[in-house]
């Protein structure tokens, strides 16, 4: 997975959305204390990075060193990259110790694991009872009614054939992936909620979130242009059509969350 996101980690970090305050501090309001939290898949660190500003540590990890790069450094996150697949000796040496952690979180990532090996590590580095686990994705991005509707053409047709198959999980809003913890306290089950995260964006800004989908470059491979010009004529004149060259784009936000027990 992680060779898929190298080639772009630059317009990652740049095109991808940043997740709203309102989504750490529901999370984080969980979590009885706010000491040490393991951002998983953490990319260039947009999530990292809000972690930091309400626990004491974070240890943010990632597969690939060039997202690394382009992570923000601040003094209380600990990056560190990783195997694809880690054994218990292994999470203890790059992550940490058992029962050690508040918090795990994913943030668009957790449909490339393989879930039955991560929930066992997420399980051992949790504290217990109730260490908290929270994975969410964002879907498709909401612009206006016309650009809206040539992006799903582009996004179903053109793109839709690149996509992996994990890809159908957040398109499902994370409802049907597999999340076997419990209900946190005051909620009466563990997701999806939904979030929306706002980024204004021009129409460069807006091409530079779609290459840095794994499709396009899966398909950039195979020698095939995604956003020919034909297509990007077509979402200049979508885009010009209302005149305004910023707009608020929105990203519907869907989080799972959960606690582990005494027993896990």
């Amino acid at each position: 997975m992680a060779q898929l996101f190298i080639k772009q980690a630059k317009q990652y970090s740049v095109g991808r959305p940043s997740y709203p305050q309102e989504l750490f501090h529901f999370i984080a309001s969980k979590t009885l204390s706010h000491d040490l939290a393991w951002d998983v898949g953490t990319g260039s660190g947009q999530a990292a990075k809000s972690l930091a500003n309400i626990y004491k540590n974070v240890v943010a990890t990632d597969t690939s060193p060039k997202q690394l790069e382009f992570a923000a450094k601040l003094p209380n996150i600990r990056y560190q990259c990783t195997p694809p697949s880690m054994s218990m000796a292994e999470l203890q040496d790059n992550v940490g110790s058992e029962s050690s952690f508040d918090l795990v979180t994913i943030a668009q990532a957790m449909h490339w694991f393989d879930l039955p090996t991560f929930y066992q590590q997420v399980k051992w580095v949790l504290k217990k009872p109730n260490g908290i686990i929270a994975a969410w994705c964002y879907t498709v991005p909401e612009v206006n009614p016309t650009v809206d509707s040539l992006f799903n053409r582009f996004y179903t047709i053109d793109a839709g054939p690149y996509w992996e198959s994990p890809r159908a999980l957040v398109d499902q809003k994370y409802e049907t992936i597999h999340f076997p913890f419990e209900p946190v306290d005051g909620l009466e089950h563990n997701g999806p909620f939904r979030f929306s995260s706002e980024k204004v964006m021009d129409l460069e800004s807006y091409f530079t979130y779609l290459r840095s989908w794994s499709a396009y470059q899966t398909a950039k491979e195979k020698g095939v242009e995604l956003l020919t010009e034909n297509v990007l004529e077509d979402f200049k004149r979508a885009w010009n059509e209302d005149g305004k060259f910023e707009k608020t784009v929105s990203f519907p936000i869907y989080l799972r969350i959960g606690k582990v027990g005494s027993s896990s």
